[in-house]
């Protein structure tokens, strides 16, 4: 028996990727969920104050890709915070995270694949999402490199279609300063609520994390690619909301569906639409593949330690994934996207991150120095970030995010009570 089906015997990942691929595994998840699917509801909530909404999205981004980073490189295993929160903080606050995790990143999963169906084939948007979700799974289940491959060309497709946009809409000569000025509609509650739905689109640096069994060099990789990755989104994400925001303004940027073909048309070159309709699809199908691979990776980390079925922590003998994780992952997410809408899964999907990120901020809190501690206002606060920016997010979504958690820990106490935990 070779050492690869030695590996996959004993349930453990192959070493595959490299600092490039897991930066644009990343760029995947977080530049599909983010400019196609958060910008207009973030409009909706902070108007003019949508540019302070997403600096401070990036402020607890950063802090969070930080925190990840430095627990990352510590500990190099599929799971991320699930892991993190359980060797640093205890058994029930690892299992909490990758609870929020699991549930909140499914609902982001069924988020882009509507996303994808409404670009695609807006009247049949929920068919297209659930075909899309089969065959996104299909190509996860062959291995973690050809989802790499696949996602490199999505990643490069897009950023030129966004490039496009910037272009058309910085030289088409309808472009305001004025709408780029902060007004009184920006009150405190929606910025802070339009950050949270923005943090929706900066939560793909944790598929780098969550993959840390199929990196090579974790300790180097990891922190590089997170940090490399989470930088150029910030860029990309401040220079495409200032053009669109520039042409559309915030009440007209705020109540359209599709808010960058608008703002090409806006401007002036109505040629672009279906380039941008394109762009769209391609994001959230990107989006959605790496999301995948990262709540798959999560789910066999928790099926391991017996918090989910243990029959999902098997490791497909010949390509090196966690199968069954996938397909119940898959089957999930199709039902999912064959019900829901696309709003309401970000909001829900955002409160559960943040929950996340909140317990892997407080796991970083209590590394030391040798461990690679970061600075110590980076913990504290990514940790207060999360818990305002969560509980300043849509009613609806805070009650059943919530309400989801708090099932979590119950099912938690009572494994604990029977022995089982």
């Amino acid at each position: 028996m070779g050492t690869s089906a030695a590996s996959a015997e004993a349930g453990e990942l192959k070493r595959h990727l490299g600092v490039f691929d897991a930066v644009v595994i990343g760029l995947g998840s977080m530049i599909g969920a983010g400019i196609f699917a958060a910008l207009g509801p973030a409009a909706d909530a902070a108007g003019t104050g949508l540019p302070i909404g997403l600096a401070l999205a990036a402020v607890v981004a950063y802090c969070n890709a930080t925190s990840s980073a430095r627990l990352a490189a510590r500990y190099p295993q599929s799971g991320g915070t699930y892991v993190y929160g359980r060797e640093r903080l205890g058994d029930f606050w690892g299992y909490l995270a990758g609870w929020g995790f699991v549930v909140g990143k499914t609902a982001s999963c069924a988020a882009m694949a509507l996303t994808a169906g409404s670009y695609v084939w807006p009247e049949q948007a929920h068919a297209v999402a659930v075909a899309a979700v089969v065959a996104l799974t299909a190509v996860n289940y062959v291995g973690v490199q050809k989802s790499a491959w696949l996602t490199r060309g999505i990643v490069a497709a897009v950023l030129a279609v966004l490039a496009a946009v910037v272009t058309a809409c910085l030289t088409g000569g309808t472009g305001e300063t004025a709408h780029l000025r902060i007004g009184a509609d920006a009150g405190l509650g929606g910025v802070l609520q339009a950050a949270g739905l923005l943090f929706f689109a900066f939560a793909g640096y944790a598929r780098i994390a969550t993959l840390g069994e199929e990196v090579r060099d974790p300790k180097r990789t990891i922190p590089r690619a997170i940090a490399t990755a989470l930088g150029i989104t910030l860029v990309v994400y401040a220079v495409v909301a200032v053009a669109v925001l520039a042409v559309l303004g915030p009440d007209r940027l705020a109540h359209t569906a599709d808010p960058l073909a608008e703002a090409v048309r806006a401007a002036g070159a109505p040629g672009l639409v279906p380039v941008v309709r394109v762009g769209a699809a391609l994001a959230a199908l990107g989006s959605l593949l790496a999301l995948i691979l990262g709540v798959s990776r999560t789910t066999l980390a928790m099926a391991r330690d017996r918090h989910l079925p243990h029959v999902l922590a098997a490791v497909h003998p010949r390509f090196g994934v966690p199968h069954r994780a996938e397909l119940a992952v898959g089957a999930i997410v199709a039902v999912l996207a064959a019900t829901t809408d696309v709003r309401g899964a970000i909001g829900f999907s955002s409160f559960g991150v943040l929950a996340y990120y909140a317990v892997a901020n407080a796991s970083a809190r209590t590394l030391t120095p040798a461990e690679g501690r970061p600075a110590r206002i980076v913990p504290i606060v990514g940790t207060a970030g999360c818990l305002v920016l969560a509980f300043a997010l849509p009613p609806t979504s805070v009650l059943w995010g919530a309400a989801v958690l708090a099932a979590g820990a119950a099912a938690y106490g009572l494994r604990k009570a029977t022995g089982r935990a």
